[in-house]
């Protein structure tokens, strides 16, 4: 057996004793570990307590067929792969064995070279199969943590943060500048909690008018006032069970903020109207970009309720804070757009990346995949390029390496002049092309590397490009 190479597990099912051992002996010869059943009634038995990575079946067996068992096997070890034999070989039966499940079928007598293969076969297949897995997983480990895709240390550090308190019903206030993707986060807080299968209700307290908010929190009688023509279930009741996240909750009126700290901290809610109080088990988790402390100082915020909110603060950085999110974001979202648009767009230019690093994004996250989708549907080329691109975004490229290119002044008729102007917009373009690469620009400009040195020397430009 190469030491290389895993041992596999088979399992041999067949009511002709002399065959099972003679193929037992042959592929334990191979290094494979061996378990033998004469029918499918005991090698169901064995697969429900023990897991095997191949099967081999008879087809014509007593009590149960090969085409049975296979139904069955992939109900208690679907992860098997079934390779059916049979004295009775038919393109028909190879069809009907492969329709329902099997990995392979082998005609009696067979050569065992040939089975061999067969196994080899099954094995590169699994072996792929898991090394899949195991980048998948190392992928989503890394980038991704339920829909938040991040690599940066103080994300992964959020993502640990939130592992630790979303088994407890902490209240949880998520601070950051819009964009960042606060309810995002406070979904990821409701899907790794014991909450997941119960409702996850949003609402956003500045984009509701101040005489409706109390009635959506907290729902009202028919006829509570002139235009409740019926009953209405407030968003706490729909959220019982769950989470109820409250965007934007430096925007609520001042009256509600007493009501909402009684509901937190009695577990109660009373619909405008009603007499009667409804116990609700509910996990707030609230989000603001305003500085609520400020707030609270300047009497706009209640100190109680912000101390209440505040018993535990994620603080979302803005994309600019980290850059080296930039690209697995850009990745993440060409591969949502590109499904979602139908296109097959799966790269992008070390231009445009560098103008995607360097952009100061100021709506974030959300402003960058608004960019993304719109470069996709642009592109006249099977990769994002500068020209698919917004204007302000694209500009960096020309002013990438911090100087601007100076332009021909028409009125001025000095030779001298105009031509130090155009050297030194055409140098600058060339290292910029060429990425800071002197020996490169210097070709691209066709002079000596040595001139090019004197030039940037001359035009008080030393500091641009890199030494090669």
């Amino acid at each position: 057996m190469d030491a290389q190479r895993p041992q596999l597990s088979v399992l041999i099912v067949d009511d002709e004793e002399s065959l099972r051992r003679s193929l037992a002996l042959n592929l334990q010869a191979h290094g494979y570990a061996i378990t033998e059943t004469s029918n499918g009634t005991a090698a169901l038995e064995v697969l429900s307590e023990t897991p095997m990575d191949i099967v081999l079946c008879d087809l014509r067996m007593p009590e149960m067929d090969g085409f049975d068992f296979i139904d069955k096997c992939s109900e208690v070890a679907p992860e098997s792969a079934v390779v059916l034999m049979t004295g009775f070989g038919s393109h028909e039966l190879a069809v009907e064995a492969m329709r329902r499940g099997a990995y392979d079928y082998l005609s009696k007598p067979f050569e065992l070279e040939e089975l061999i293969l067969t196994l080899r076969k099954i094995e590169e297949r699994e072996q792929l199969r898991a090394e899949n897995r195991e980048l998948k997983n190392a992928i989503d480990q890394k980038y991704e943590f339920s829909n938040i895709v991040a690599k940066s240390k103080s994300m992964l550090d959020i993502f640990e943060t939130v592992k630790r308190l979303a088994n407890f019903n902490t209240t949880v206030l998520i601070t950051g500048k819009s964009g960042t993707g606060k309810e995002l986060l406070a979904r990821a807080i409701h899907h790794n909690s014991p909450r997941r299968g119960k409702p996850f209700v949003a609402i956003n307290c500045g984009a509701i008018p101040e005489n409706l908010m109390e009635s959506e929190l907290f729902g009202h009688k028919k006829g509570a006032f002139t235009d409740a023509s019926r009953d209405k279930t407030g968003l706490f009741v729909e959220a019982d069970g769950g989470t109820l996240f409250l965007d934007e909750i430096g925007e609520l009126p001042l009256h509600l903020q007493v009501k909402l700290l009684r509901a937190l901290q009695e577990g109660q809610v009373r619909p405008v109207g009603d007499e009667n109080v409804i116990d609700v088990d509910v996990r707030v988790v609230a989000a603001t970009l305003r500085d609520l402390e400020q707030d609270v100082s300047q009497g706009r915020f209640r100190d109680d309720l912000y101390y209440r909110l505040n018993v535990v603060t994620l603080h979302l950085p803005s994309l600019k804070e980290r850059p080296e999110d930039i690209p697995v974001l850009v990745e993440h979202f060409m591969k949502k757009h590109n499904k979602q648009l139908g296109l097959g767009i799966t790269s992008v230019s070390p231009e445009a990346m560098r103008c995607f690093m360097e952009y100061d994004w100021r709506g974030n996250i959300r402003e960058l995949e608004n960019c993304v989708e719109r470069a996709l549907v642009l592109t006249e080329s099977e990769s994002v390029d500068l020209d698919s691109l917004p204007e302000g975004i694209r500009k960096i490229a020309s002013d990438e390496l911090g100087v601007q290119g100076e332009s021909l002044d028409v009125d001025n008729l000095s030779i001298k002049q105009q031509t130090k102007a155009l050297e030194i917009n055409l140098i600058k373009r060339a290292l910029a092309e060429t990425k800071g690469n002197r020996t490169h620009a210097a070709k691209v400009l066709e002079i000596s590397h040595r001139a090019l040195l004197y030039k940037l020397k001359e035009y008080n430009l030393s500091e641009l490009g890199k030494k090669k």
